[in-house]
């Protein structure tokens, strides 16, 4: 079993920036890829960026290539998202993915943070 703890999620103002944080923790092998979607009220969940273990190869969904950028730590075990430029429209709960690719494929999921973009 994975257990992925988020932070970092707040209030931020149009313009500002947030920087979310994901830690994994248990057991830890064969990491694919780990990320971020988002979901905002009614909506259905959304990618927003992946980064993959091997190469650290990135994908962004084109709302929000150019502001957000995703890392990962050199243990492979935790990823970040910085937000900059927030729009309204980025808010959501943000919901960090760790894919494991072992005999099968596995997802799991953090417990999500709320990220509120508003004047």
């Amino acid at each position: 079993q994975v257990q992925l703890v988020e932070s970092g999620g707040g209030l931020v103002q149009p313009g500002g920036s947030l920087r979310l944080s994901c830690a994994a923790s248990g057991s830890i092998t064969d990491i694919y890829l780990m990320g971020w979607y988002r979901q905002a009220p009614g909506k259905q969940r959304e990618l927003v960026a992946t980064i993959t273990s091997g190469d650290s190869t990135t994908n962004y969904a084109d709302s929000v290539k150019g502001r957000f950028t995703i890392s990962r730590d050199n243990t492979g075990n935790a990823v970040y998202l910085q937000m900059n430029s927030l729009k309204p429209g980025d808010t959501a709960v943000y919901y960090c993915k760790l894919r494991q690719i072992s005999r099968a494929t596995y997802d799991y999921w953090g417990q999500g943070t709320q990220g509120t973009v508003s004047s």
